[in-house]
């Protein structure tokens, strides 16, 4: 197994000490095959690759990618230095691999994880969510598991978690009917241009999330991190003005053939109301890719390519307008002009005037992620 970019584990580092380290948090007698696991701050290179191809053949196995776009992300450039990575080796290989994310002040911490088909149904998933648990301390932990999977239903119950949300994948077809947008007097839509609109964007998306303090949130560094993305495409970057002034954006993403498939990004675990004017507040946060997604992935999976609505947004002041659907059809158009056949987006189960927004709009249910926690074990 490559080694960290620190010193290797050690056994006496605290939580808040170990960033660019390892520390054993399950070690086990001493062997070559003994299952360890080490907890590290920011990984090197050398692991991140190690751990994109876990991710690689798990999602070959399981049709799901096991990782949101937000835990991807940080694999490939390091993310936030309070998170936490937890690395399981069994028999000299990478059999696991969690990711623990501390940053939420008013949640908690949320974590995911995923094992090697090869490591499955050995107890290692049960030592490596009891791991997570034990870097959480005190405080209850939230677990996303991606497609809904019978395998992390078990995992869940036996560690003592319950399911306490679920979020719906929803898809429809760029063939059928697709509406004209109608927008209010005054409004013009542009797409975003980079190296301008990125400091005004930020401010918007923090007015329109005001109510969602995950995604409002983002910081202009978040919305670098995804400039880089070889999915980006500021053409697919939509943004309503009026005088001149931004009040609203829908920012599609395209899920190409050698992309992992499509994951949703939690960042903390975002919410996910419907877009733009619908009575459940007016906005859409970021999708999973996965993990995510998002997602996303390490390698090529084989699909058709997929557009996703990621996120939709809209000032305070110009909701009621209609303009959050316009928006969206807006989007909507553009990825059928893209010659895509489907696109797809996320939203809470229990948000049922969003759901109700987007089957007006023709979309239905396709799949599901579930948030699970350990809520009662620790109060």
């Amino acid at each position: 197994m490559p080694s960290s970019d620190g010193p290797g584990p050690r056994t006496t580092d605290p939580p808040s000490q170990a960033e660019g380290q390892g520390r054993a948090a399950d070690r086990r007698p001493p062997g070559a095959d003994a299952p360890e696991i080490t907890v590290h701050g920011r990984i090197g290179e050398a692991e991140a690759r190690a751990v994109l191809e876990l991710v690689s053949a798990a999602t070959d196995e399981d049709g799901v990618g096991p990782l949101s776009e937000h835990v991807m992300l940080h694999l490939r450039y390091g993310g936030d230095p309070r998170a936490r990575n937890l690395l399981l080796v069994s028999h000299g290989e990478l059999a696991g691999y969690a990711h623990l994310d501390p940053t939420d002040p008013v949640e908690g911490p949320s974590g995911e994880l995923v094992m090697h088909p090869a490591h499955r149904r050995q107890g290692l998933g049960l030592r490596l969510v009891r791991a997570l648990v034990a870097e959480a301390g005190d405080r209850p932990l939230r677990l996303w598991a991606h497609g809904e999977l019978p395998a992390a239903a078990r995992l869940a119950a036996t560690a003592g978690f319950e399911r306490v949300r679920a979020l719906w994948q929803m898809r429809r077809s760029l063939q059928a009917r697709l509406g004209r947008p109608q927008l209010a007097e005054g409004i013009t839509i542009r797409t975003f241009v980079v190296g301008r609109d990125e400091d005004e964007w930020t401010r918007l998306n923090s007015r329109a999330f005001v109510r969602h303090p995950e995604q409002g949130a983002w910081t202009r560094e978040d919305l670098d991190l995804r400039e880089r993305e070889p999915w980006f495409d500021p053409n697919g970057f939509f943004l309503a003005e009026r005088d001149g002034k931004l009040v609203g954006f829908h920012w599609t993403k395209i899920h190409g053939p050698g992309d992992a498939a499509p994951g949703r990004d939690h960042s903390a675990d975002r919410d996910h109301p419907a877009g733009g004017d619908h009575p459940a507040g007016g906005d859409h946060p970021a999708g999973r890719d996965h993990a995510a997604d998002p997602n996303h992935g390490a390698a090529a999976h084989a699909h058709e390519p997929i557009g996703e609505v990621y996120v939709v947004g809209v000032d305070p002041d110009a909701r009621g307008t209609g303009l959050g659907r316009a928006l969206t059809l807006v989007g909507l158009r553009y990825l059928r002009s893209r010659g895509l056949f489907q696109v797809m987006l996320y939203v809470d189960e229990s948000n049922t005037p969003a759901i109700g927004l987007y089957e007006s709009l023709g979309f239905t249910h396709w799949d599901t992620d579930v948030m699970y926690s350990n809520t009662s074990t620790t109060s």
